[in-house]
């Protein structure tokens, strides 16, 4: 089922000056290869955005004016009581927390460390946390599999990873590029990302085109398993159609992923792949000690974009250090980590995403952690938990280098 939201308050903008596509990059040897489509029109439009910056609104009937007052001064000087505006704010009917979400996760095949961490850092909020080793593509730790398995929930702002990565591949972008925004403002990929900012990637995806922001979605895993042979796993849902201009189109559909269902495994699989240079592996949850010895990386595509991800890298580390994952510094400064969050909401139901890879001693790790509930689920709160995940590894001393044995240490007790 496809988790759709709307708009509580729009404004009309229209993206002034959208830049002209340059020339495509070749097209790549292999079917398996992240391949540039055939170019189709650029589309100017007006269109219909949120607020701008990550963030939206669903319009339903919770939402009700509130009544209220405030106190003006009177002809006489006095204080008096009148009426304020109305307002509109949007009721939550989930519920941020919940008990027992460990209940029924299937644990043997995972690394204990590492789920420690991730049952400790979640908490009690309603949500799930799954941590990759994107070298391999296996999963280490999966809470709340129930959540994680499911058929998925809109991306919101994560959907502008791929985003990014089409314009990248497509050449229409770097990381410098000033993007015409209207009215004289312009922002860059790096800035874009750290403040995920809803303008810039409609504009992209306005330019791209339906067919070629569909291409690429695809090709990095959305509308297709993440997992191999994973019982319970569920198919998140690319749409064959753009959405309707009346609500938002292509350009909707980049900012948030709106009629776009992702799954945790699914974004998963593309942090890995940005983590580990463009190697699309299906993810293995061995569920045994003897799965775990018998597990074999498999390679579900690979993907030619290893010279792009310098390109992304910047402004995904930018997120954590300044932008709209900051809060993640509260509880890890130690390794650099690279991110995107997401905040949307759909008939009282709200979503947090936020994914990353933190760059160690050991290698890297790929952390996805997803929300869903009211008021205090949305990807900062995200973000937050996955530096409480970080910190919880670190303090297990878990990123500290780990040496072979000596051979003193080898034989000794062997006698």
């Amino acid at each position: 089922m496809i988790r759709r939201a709307t708009v509580l308050s729009c404004t009309a903008l229209s993206a002034l000056s959208v830049f002209a596509c340059v020339a495509s990059a070749s097209a790549l040897a292999t079917t398996n290869h992240l391949a540039p489509k055939p170019r189709t029109a650029v589309h100017h439009a007006h269109l219909a955005v949120g607020t701008p910056h990550g963030t939206k609104a669903s319009l339903h009937a919770a939402s009700k004016p509130v009544a209220a007052t405030r106190l003006v001064r009177g002809p006489h000087g006095k204080l008096v009581r009148v009426a304020a505006k109305h307002r509109s704010y949007e009721r939550f009917s989930a519920n941020s927390f919940a008990e027992n979400v460990t209940y029924g996760d299937i644990t043997e095949g995972e690394d204990p460390i590492v789920r420690a961490a991730a049952v400790e850092a979640l908490g009690n909020m309603n949500g799930t946390a799954v941590a990759i080793d994107p070298s391999t593509g296996r999963i280490l730790a999966m809470v709340n599999q129930k959540l994680a398995l499911s058929g998925g929930a809109e991306p919101c702002s994560t959907i502008k990873l791929t985003v990014a990565l089409a314009a990248l591949q497509e050449g229409i972008i770097t990381r410098e590029t000033p993007v015409a925004l209207g009215g004289g403002y312009h922002l860059n990929l790096t800035e874009a990302l750290a403040h995920s900012n809803n303008l810039y990637f409609e504009t992209l995806g306005r330019t791209l085109g339906f067919e070629r922001v569909k291409h690429y979605a695809t090709q990095l895993g959305l509308g297709e398993l993440a997992g191999y042979e994973i019982a319970g796993e569920q198919l998140g849902v690319y749409p064959d159609q753009e959405l309707p201009a009346s609500m938002g189109g292509v350009g909707r559909m980049c900012s948030f992923g709106e009629s776009v269902s992702m799954t945790p495994l699914q974004l998963g699989a593309i942090v890995s792949a940005i983590a580990n240079g463009g190697t699309l592996y299906y993810l293995q949850h061995p569920t045994s000690q003897f799965e775990l010895a018998a597990m074999e990386p498999k390679v579900k595509r690979t993907l030619e974009i290893e010279k792009l991800i310098p390109e992304m890298q910047d402004g995904m580390r930018a997120a954590t250090t300044y932008g709209t994952a900051r809060s993640l510094r509260a509880n890890f400064r130690e390794f650099p980590v690279m991110g995107k969050t997401g905040t949307c909401s759909n008939n009282g139901t709200r979503y947090g995403w936020f994914g990353s890879y933190a760059e160690t001693p050991n290698g890297r790790i790929a952390t996805v952690i997803f929300l869903e509930g009211g008021r205090p689920t949305f990807g900062p709160k995200a973000a937050e938990l996955t530096g409480q995940f970080y910190r919880a590894l670190f303090e297990r001393k878990y990123f500290e280098p780990k040496t072979a044995p000596t051979a003193v240490e080898v034989t000794t007790g062997t006698n």
